[in-house]
C-alpha cells in the first residue's frame, strides 16, 4: 500500500502578531493559527507526526487564547482516521515547542524521535526560548510526560520504508521535517521550518521568508537550501490551506 499523509486538525490558536509567522514583515496585523498533527499510513504501523497542545496550559502558561472542538482532541482526531494511539510505535516531534509535543504521552507504546541537538537546547534553552520550550522552575515541560520512551537522533535517518527524517536547523537547534515517499512523490511535512505557503514561496524581493522566531538565521538559510534540493512537495506546519486538503498521496 503506497504511503499517504493526513492533516488532523488538533486545535487552533488566536491573535498571534504576523512577524512571528513571516521574518520583519507584517507589523500591525495578526494571525489566527491552526494546530495540525499529521499521520502517516499505509505503512507497517501508523507514525504520528506533531502531537499538539494543551488547551489548558495555553491559556494559564502561555496566555494564549486557544479553541480545540472535541472532535478535535488528539485522540478523536485520530479515531477520525482508524488510528488507535496504542497502535502507534512511532512518534517525530518537529521540535520540542509546546504546540507541537504536549500529547506525546498518550502514545504508549511508541518511541519518541527527536534530533539530539533539539532535546540538549530544549533541557536548557537561552532565556529568549525558555518559554517556548516550558522551562519553568515550578513546572515540567509537558513533553517530559513521555520522556521515558524519547529516543535521541542525529541528522538524517531513515525511520520506515519511504519515511525520512531530515535535519532543518533554525528555527530550533534541532528542527526536522519528515520526507514521506508518496505515489505521487516526495513530500516534506516541514514543521516550523515552514509556517504557511508564504513563507515557502516568499515575495518580490526574497525567495522564501524565515519564521519570526529561529535560533539561527544561518542554519535556517541552510535548511530552506538543503529543502529546494529535496525537489518535493512542502508541507507547511501551520496553514489552513494544508487541513483543507487533509490528505497527501
Amino acid at each position: 500500500m503506497a504511503l499517504r499523509i493526513h492533516a488532523l486538525s488538533v486545535g487552533r490558536v488566536f491573535g498571534l502578531q504576523k512577524p512571528t509567522f513571516t521574518y520583519l514583515r507584517g507589523w500591525g496585523e495578526t494571525m489566527d493559527c491552526p494546530l495540525i498533527m499529521f499521520v502517516i499510513q499505509g505503512g507497517e504501523h501508523p507514525i504520528v507526526v506533531d502531537t499538539g497542545a494543551d488547551p489548558v496550559r495555553a491559556a494559564e502558561v502561555h496566555h494564549i487564547r486557544m479553541e480545540q472542538r472535541p472532535d478535535e482532541t488528539p485522540t478523536a482526531a485520530l479515531a477520525s482516521v482508524g488510528i488507535d494511539p496504542a497502535d502507534v510505535r512511532q512518534v517525530v516531534n518537529t521540535h520540542l515547542h509546546w504546540d507541537h509535543s504536549s500529547n506525546n504521552d498518550l502514545f504508549p507504546n511508541a518511541d519518541v524521535l527527536i534530533q539530539r541537538a533539539e532535546l540538549d537546547f530544549a533541557r536548557e534553552p537561552v532565556t529568549w526560548h525558555r518559554r517556548n520550550f516550558e522551562v519553568f522552575d515550578d513546572l515540567p515541560a509537558s513533553w517530559r510526560k513521555a520522556e521515558e520512551r524519547v529516543r535521541p537522533v542525529d541528522g538524517r535517518l531513515r525511520i520506515a520504508d519511504g519515511v525520512t527524517l531530515v535535519p532543518l536547523p533554525g528555527h530550533t537547534p534541532g528542527s526536522q521535517g519528515v520526507l514521506v515517499e508518496t505515489a505521487s512523490g516526495p513530500h516534506l511535512i516541514a514543521g516550523d521550518c515552514i509556517y504557511t505557503y508564504e513563507n515557502w514561496e516568499g515575495d518580490d524581493t526574497v525567495a522564501h521568508i524565515p519564521v519570526g522566531i529561529y535560533t539561527d538565521l544561518i542554519a535556517y538559510e541552510q535548511s530552506l537550501r538543503a529543502i529546494e534540493e529535496l525537489d518535493c512537495v512542502i508541507i507547511p506546519g501551520h496553514d489552513l490551506r494544508v487541513l483543507e486538503r487533509g490528505v497527501f498521496e
